[in-house]
């Protein structure tokens, strides 16, 4: 499905990314996955939003560097910020005119607004509609995973020490059995309605992530706090979901994004955890379709 790329940045990384949908098309949708995950999360909503009955737009779904195929980069690299600097390098090389469409999930919700504030030009002149997907703009050191404060500080003492433990740096994928995560996947990431592809993909994805990745990127995102960033899309059509059930980035962070960009759609799953645009493909795709066709 669709055409392989490596688009090499600026900063010498170069980023794995997959071009679905017609070259021609006159309106661009570009994906950006979430922590520990890979464009694979995306796929479904992929392959729904390029069918005959998709709204004909291109449809771009890349890997954050360090994440999936793309390069792999010292820990002081993986920032949110740097996260926003590729976007704007993954559009200039594949979507260098036309409106956007940009959908992110947890980590790319938090680049699109990482996007908006370290270059706002680029998003008040291209983006024409902004779907942010379980994600949060900001707290996320406050949050509990649903766990007692005794064991959500064991967790914490173990990702400190996992932080220091010198295989880590080594170590090429998390786990090569992604079928051993599954029960994790469920209790975590997943609805308790999610089907098995839904919880299969995700534990395929963590389960390749590489453990540096994970800790690596743990400090930006609890330093992410960008309210102040969303005023960018006040004028700019936006959808914002998120599942009842999710853990990570429960409703009460989404409600937090429409607060602040207050022309923002919010909708909210009934039942579904944090891996949304695998356990609603199509109620997702159907919002950016909505996005695309509105971008016309």
């Amino acid at each position: 499905m669709g055409s392989n790329h490596a688009v090499r940045t600026s900063t010498g990384v170069t980023l794995h990314a997959t071009v679905d949908g017609p070259a021609d098309a006159p309106s661009t949708v570009v994906l950006a996955h979430g922590w520990t995950l890979d464009s694979r999360s995306w796929e479904p909503v992929a392959r729904t939003l390029t069918s005959p009955n998709g709204p004909a737009a291109k449809v771009i779904r890349y890997d954050h560097r360090a994440h999936g195929r793309s390069d792999m980069v010292p820990r002081e690299d993986m920032t949110i910020e740097a996260l926003a600097d590729d976007l704007a390098e993954v559009i200039g090389e594949l979507a260098p005119s036309g409106p956007l469409v940009l959908g992110g999930h947890s980590m790319g919700g938090m680049t699109i607004m990482a996007l908006a504030e370290r270059h706002p030009e680029l998003v008040a002149s291209r983006v024409a509609g902004v779907a942010l997907v379980s994600t949060a703009a900001g707290g996320l050191a406050d949050t509990t995973l649903g766990l007692s404060v005794r064991m959500l500080g064991l967790i914490r003492k173990g990702e400190a020490r996992l932080a220091k433990a010198a295989w880590v740096d080594r170590r090429a994928a998390l786990s090569r059995r992604p079928w051993l995560l599954a029960p994790g996947m469920r209790a975590l990431l997943v609805g308790p309605y999610a089907d098995r592809g839904a919880t299969m993909t995700t534990a395929r994805c963590v389960a390749a992530c590489r453990p540096a990745t994970m800790v690596g990127f743990r400090p930006t995102l609890d330093a992410h706090e960008r309210d102040a960033a969303l005023a960018a899309f006040e004028t700019i059509p936006t959808e914002v979901l998120v599942g009842t059930r999710d853990k990570l980035t429960p409703p009460g962070q989404s409600r937090r994004i429409v607060a602040a960009a207050t022309k923002a759609r919010l909708t909210e799953f009934p039942g579904a955890g944090h891996m949304v645009p695998l356990e609603r493909v199509h109620a997702v795709s159907s919002r950016i379709s909505g996005l695309v066709e509105a971008a016309r």
